[in-house]
């Protein structure tokens, strides 16, 4: 019999400041999952827009303002997100709105000098959270430059499990394989848990055939994604340097993290002012001062030659241009960065290598907190990844309770159609389980599956 629905289900109260780009992603987002959503920001036109799409309250004004937070219903809220422009206004926001309600609060801050006291921040001024777009954009982008021969990498249980999207190419070993076949085939410790192929999305069980073309993820220990990928064919040495068009934030933070394990990195920005900034900031890289779009200046910085490439400009046409340049003159490692999701279908049409989404990646952080908000009784949730264009989520689970899940062989649990128990973490070791294994308190589980909204590891039930 399927367990009632608890309580918890219901909708958070969340105020948001500020109706940028991560803003409307996270108003998409959070309506989606039934909260009740209140939007501030100064300009009234936008407001209207945003409220008559998404049929949410709006109030024009300045966020941080105690009269308006007030009229906003700060007093009632579960939750305030100050994701504006600016810094400073989005911290002050969140210490007004801790000043004057019981809610939580989550400010994006992406200046470096702040980001390096985010912690002293978050502590003094009682947040939730701080997110740093740019940040997390460059963390994504190094890990795959750690291992480029997949599309995406993301980390896990604290760093000890990696989910990997890769390419079937021709010719290789999965071309004709059926998922059952691979352990007797390949030494192997992974776990195929999705795949795309031809736009349409499969949790495969055994019996799947997999052919060339199709994009797989897998989730493994992170000491064996490398031994999976080399006994499959793939090459796996990290790049040994890289070419950044544009001295943003986002260029800045993955130079300091490439340079700091000896990868070479060259930066090329049309702004002087900001290339002596650099020169200053990140001393082992080598700044160019000139126009990144200019194709002589790109060949006689080796564009040709240079392991990885990525486009880090403001403008999404301008990286997703220079993106197929790069793939047209070389056989270069390139990473397409996207602040925009217009024309999406166009976009996931075109060959631009691996592809990042600041606004998703913060936006995923802040939704897998407010489902964990959701005083969920048994589990609680410590990681949220959206796959393959948000048809599939990538859900790993703190099993703080006893519950309908835990201490049953997986093999006799009923579980939803659509969904994979990837892997068990335990003690600090990654177990790819097997239908004789318990989910136990105190293990953290992920799930791949194509539903959404799960808050509770016993929603995987039927």
């Amino acid at each position: 019999m399927r367990r009632p629905l608890s309580p918890a289900k219901q909708g958070l109260n969340i105020i948001i400041v500020g109706c940028g780009k991560v803003g409307i992603t996270l108003i998409e987002q959070l309506t989606k999952e039934g909260h009740d959503i209140t939007l501030i920001d100064t300009d009234a036109q936008k407001i209207q827009e945003i409220s008559n799409i998404y049929d949410i309250m709006g109030m024009a004004g300045n966020g941080a303002s105690y009269s308006v937070q007030m009229d906003a219903g700060i007093e009632n809220a579960d939750l305030i997100i100050a994701v504006t422009e600016s810094d400073e206004l989005n911290l002050l926001c969140c210490t007004v709105a801790k000043q004057v309600g019981n809610c939580a609060a989550i400010a994006r801050v992406r200046t470096p000098d702040y980001s390096k006291e985010s912690g002293y921040l978050r502590e003094k001024l009682g947040l939730t959270m701080i997110i740093n777009p740019e940040l997390e954009a460059a963390r994504e982008i190094a890990r795959i430059l750690y291992l480029p021969t997949a599309l995406e990498v993301n980390s896990f249980a604290h760093g000890q499990a990696e989910l990997v999207k890769f390419k079937i190419p021709e010719k290789n070993v999965l071309d004709g394989m059926t998922i059952s076949m691979m352990p007797g085939k390949l030494p192997t410790n992974v776990l195929i848990c999705a795949i795309e192929r031809e736009g349409k999305i499969y949790i495969p069980s055994g019996d799947f055939t997999m052919h060339r073309g199709d994009i797989i993820s897998f989730v493994a220990p992170r000491r064996s994604v490398k031994s999976f990928l080399v006994n499959i064919g793939f090459k796996t040495n990290r790049v040994k340097d890289t070419l950044i068009v544009g001295g943003s934030r986002a260029a800045y933070y993955l130079a300091s993290q490439l340079l700091s394990v000896g990868i070479s990195v060259k930066i090329i920005e049309r702004n002087k002012a900001r290339c002596e900034e650099l020169s200053i900031l990140l001393p082992k890289a080598i700044i160019i001062n000139g126009d990144g779009t200019d194709e002589e200046l790109l060949k006689g910085e080796g564009i040709e030659q240079v392991e990885s490439f990525v486009p880090l400009t403001g403008i999404d046409e301008e990286n997703i241009l220079l993106t197929l340049h790069a793939q047209q003159v070389s056989d270069t490692k390139v990473i397409t960065k996207i602040n925009r999701i217009n024309f999406k279908d166009v976009i996931n049409n075109l060959n631009l290598g691996s592809v990042v989404y600041p606004r998703y990646i913060t936006s995923e952080a802040i939704i897998a907190y407010v489902r964990a908000k959701k005083d969920s009784m048994n589990s609680n949730i410590e990681t949220l990844y959206h796959m393959f264009d948000h048809q599939v989520e990538a859900i790993e689970f703190r099993i703080d309770e006893a519950s309908e899940v835990t201490d049953i062989p997986l093999k006799d649990l009923s579980l939803k159609k659509g969904l994979l128990i990837s892997f068990i973490s335990r003690n600090g070791s990654i177990l790819i389980p097997s239908g004789q294994d318990c989910i136990k308190v105190g293990d953290t589980v992920m799930i791949v599956t194509t539903h959404t909204g799960f808050n509770d590891i016993q929603d995987i039930l039927n």
